[in-house]
C-alpha cells in the first residue's frame, strides 16, 4: 500500500511517515497542494493524507483537482475543526477528517479503516460487473456481452461462467464445479460438466481459450 503524505510542515510529514513506515506502508511526500495534484497524475496511490492550509494550492482545492481523475481515498488533516470545514471536505469526496494535533496511532487506525472500506467497495464492484477486453459480464442483470454484442446463454452456461470469473486463476476440480454450479447433491457424471464447458466455449467465441483444461484436475479461467 502506497500513501502520499501532503503537508507544508516537514515535521508533520516526518511524523506521519514514521508511523506509516512502522505499519509497513510505502510513502511518498508533497509539500503543497499543487505538488500533490501533479504527483497524483504521475503515480498511483492507495491513499492521500492531505493537509488543508497550504501554500500554492490549499488542500480542498487539491482534492477537487485530484477527484477529476481519481477516486483515491483521502484523509484530510487540519488545525481547524469547524463543522463547515468538515462538511465541505466530505462534499468534495474525502473519506475522513482528522483535527490537529492528532495521535499517530489514531491516524494509522483511521487509515486502516478507510482502506478496508475502500477495498470492500472495490470488491463489491468487481462482484457486480466484470470487464476485460471485449468480454463484459453484468452479474446483477445476468447479461454477457462480447465485443459489444449480447450473447444468449443457458442458465447453467451463465452460472458456470460466473463461477469461473469469480474464481479467476484458481484451479477448479470437476467435483468443485459440479458442486458449486449444479448443487452439492448432484449425482450426474462428468459428461454433464464437459458438455456445458463445450457449450460455454462456443458461446464465448474468440474468448473460448480463457477456459483452460487441466488434465487430471479440471479447469481454470485465465482471461
Amino acid at each position: 500500500m502506497k500513501l502520499l503524505i501532503v503537508d507544508d510542515e516537514a515535521a508533520i510529514r516526518l511524523l506521519v511517515k514514521k508511523y506509516a513506515d512502522f505499519e509497513g506502508y510505502e510513502t511518498d511526500e508533497a509539500a503543497d497542494g499543487m505538488e500533490a495534484v501533479i504527483k497524483c497524475r504521475q503515480s498511483t496511490y492507495d491513499m492521500v493524507i492531505m493537509d488543508v492550509m497550504m501554500p500554492e494550492l490549499d488542500g480542498f482545492s487539491a482534492v477537487k483537482e485530484i477527484r477529476k481523475n481519481s477516486n483515491v481515498p483521502v484523509i484530510m488533516l487540519s488545525a481547524r475543526g469547524e463543522e463547515y470545514d468538515k462538511i465541505h471536505g466530505f462534499e468534495l469526496g474525502i473519506d475522513d477528517y482528522v483535527t490537529k494535533p492528532f495521535s499517530g496511532k489514531e491516524l494509522m487506525m483511521r487509515i486502516a479503516a478507510v482502506l478496508a472500506r475502500s477495498n470492500s467497495a472495490a470488491e463489491q464492484t468487481a462482484r457486480d460487473t466484470y470487464e476485460n477486453g471485449g468480454l463484459k459480464v453484468d452479474f446483477t442483470a445476468h447479461t454477457v456481452f462480447i465485443d459489444g454484442t449480447a450473447v444468449e446463454m443457458t442458465p447453467k452456461e451463465y452460472d458456470l461462467l460466473a463461477y469461473f470469473i469469480k474464481n479467476k486463476g484458481i484451479a477448479l476440480t470437476r467435483e468443485k464445479l459440479l458442486s458449486a454450479v449444479w448443487g452439492y447433491d448432484f449425482y450426474g457424471d462428468d459428461r454433464t460438466l464437459d458438455t456445458h464447458i463445450k457449450l460455454l466455449r462456443k458461446s464465448l467465441g474468440d474468448y473460448r481459450d480463457s477456459i483452460v483444461t487441466l488434465r487430471g484436475v479440471g479447469y481454470r479461467f485465465e482471461y
